[in-house]
């Protein structure tokens, strides 16, 4: 029986890409903004999205 695909998601806030729920976020779910470390640290340099 596999349970991921009743995992919740949502968009990235750098690159707009959908990212599903990690266990490690289970309890800051809703602050939680970037798929990664990356889009991060790209979004705290000002720029805008990469793909644009």
């Amino acid at each position: 029986m596999h349970r991921k695909p009743h995992l919740p998601s949502k968009p990235c806030a750098h690159c707009r890409r959908p990212f599903t729920w990690r266990r490690k976020w289970a309890r800051c779910w809703e602050e939680v903004r970037y798929c990664s470390e990356r889009c991060r640290r790209e979004s705290r340099q000002g720029g805008g999205a990469s793909w644009v």
